[in-house]
Formats: structure tokens, C-alpha cells, sequence
């Protein structure tokens, strides 16, 4: 497993609730690349629960939604905007678990598309929910030049 750096990170104008390790209301997530697959591991906290002791739908979502976007990043070598995300919650998960594993493959493109499939695991191993998410991608170069793409050799230390 090969960490990843995030080349925002330190950005006069970086903010993202996801992976910015400086807002302080935000996840700061951070992201392993494995083979043909990016890897989360995060410890859920407290504050982002939805009923007691069990993490928000909406919070997994943006989880499921950050870590298809590092796919997109890494794997598919350019950036894009989230065109469509069906998520599946299948089981709870605790805000009390020590880690969860979040795992995010490529599945399927075409020349706009590519579609990333997503896996949280709590701390057992046990699926917890999952998503497919679509991302409308743009060319290399256009999104170097049109959304700060810094290009897929600016992740690796």
C-alpha cells in the first residue's frame, strides 16, 4: 500500500471538507493507492453522527463521493465533477469503531464517464454500504488548465 500526498494541501484557496487536514470541521481523510485501487482508513468521530453512536447516511456518502474523486485523480489520471452517486446503506456503523476501510475501484468509462465503485467496511471486515459513482471527466490537459489538476505524478512523494 503506497500513500498518497495531496497536492492541494497548503493551497491559499484549499478548503475541501474531504481531504484538507487544516478545516477544522472537516474529515481529512487520508488516501492509499494499491494496485489498480485507492484506499481510505478513517476513524469516525463523535460529532458526525446521525443517531446516537452511528455514523450519518450523509457523511458516508461524502465519503464514498471523496474517495471516487482520488480514483478518479490517481487511477484515471484526470479530474472531473460527480455526475451521479446511488449509495446502498447496508449496515450501521458505529462512530465508537476504531477504523473503517473505504475501497474504490474504476469499473467502467467511456469517453465522459468513468464510473467508480466504492466499499465501507467497519472495523470487522463487515460491508457496510456502497456506491457507484459517476464522475463526468474531462481530458487530461483541459482539467490541468480549467480545474488545478496538478497531473497523476503530483500524488506520489
Amino acid at each position: 500500500m503506497r500513500k498518497l500526498k495531496n497536492p492541494w494541501q497548503g493551497a491559499n484557496s484549499f478548503h475541501c471538507f474531504g481531504c484538507d487536514k487544516s478545516n477544522p470541521i472537516g474529515l481529512k481523510l487520508d488516501f492509499f493507492e494499491e494496485g489498480d485501487s485507492v484506499i481510505c482508513l478513517w476513524k469516525p468521530q463523535p460529532e458526525y453522527q446521525g443517531y446516537i453512536d452511528t455514523l450519518h447516511g450523509g457523511i458516508q456518502s461524502t465519503l464514498h463521493d471523496e474517495l471516487a474523486s482520488w480514483v478518479i485523480y490517481v487511477i484515471g489520471k484526470t479530474a472531473g465533477m460527480t455526475a451521479k452517486m446511488e449509495v446502498s446503506f447496508l449496515k450501521p456503523v458505529s462512530t465508537n469503531e476504531e477504523s473503517i476501510k473505504l475501497l474504490g475501484k474504476i469499473v467502467a468509462t467511456d469517453k465522459k464517464h468513468i464510473t467508480v465503485h466504492t466499499r465501507l467496511f467497519n472495523d470487522q471486515g463487515d460491508l457496510c454500504s456502497e456506491a457507484n459513482v459517476v464522475y463526468r471527466v474531462f481530458p487530461q490537459e483541459l482539467a490541468v488548465r480549467k480545474l488545478n489538476y496538478p497531473g497523476p505524478e503530483a500524488f506520489y512523494a
